[in-house]
């Protein structure tokens, strides 16, 4: 499933090829934006070469998806290696102890992703929904703290 909230900018998609198509119809916008999904730009680069903004993107994209016509090019994206991982799991195990590990693992899970091939656009929002995880304020702070480091270290 793509997820078309947050900062998409920095995503990947290419064109899917379906043998149940059947007939479809797109407006001029959706196939400009279509042709321009390679699997090797990044939403931020398609928009400029189209001309329009993010939000005018994003609903283009939204229409696509729903006819199932694209989907994330997983070898494009950035992905979150073991130094990631290593230091998220140190702060939160920090913050909550030793459960860290399985609340980690759930939230890639909830998230739909692989924990082998975390996109790394995703950092923020994973981080995000760790920290709303921890229950005492001082740690929950201290852990946010330390990831944004961490966080700004990540090339996406």
């Amino acid at each position: 499933m793509v997820e078309f909230s947050g900062d998409i900018s920095r995503l990947v998609l290419k064109r899917t090829v379906r043998a149940d198509l059947g007939e479809v119809s797109l407006d001029s916008e959706m196939l400009q934006v279509l042709m321009e999904l390679d699997g090797t730009k990044n939403l931020a680069q398609v928009a400029r070469s189209l001309n329009v903004n993010m939000k005018h993107l994003r609903g283009v994209l939204n229409k696509l998806h729903k006819l199932r016509l694209i989907e994330v090019a997983k070898d494009a994206m950035p992905t979150l290696g073991r130094d990631f991982f290593n230091a998220l799991s140190n702060e939160l195990s920090r913050a909550m102890g030793p459960i860290a590990d399985v609340v980690i693992e759930d939230e890639i899970n909830d998230m739909g992703e692989d924990p082998s091939r975390f996109p790394a656009h995703r950092a923020a929002e994973l981080v995000d929904q760790l920290a709303r995880q921890i229950i005492r304020e001082e740690r929950k702070v201290a852990f946010q703290q330390s990831m944004v480091k961490k966080l700004r270290e990540i090339e996406t």
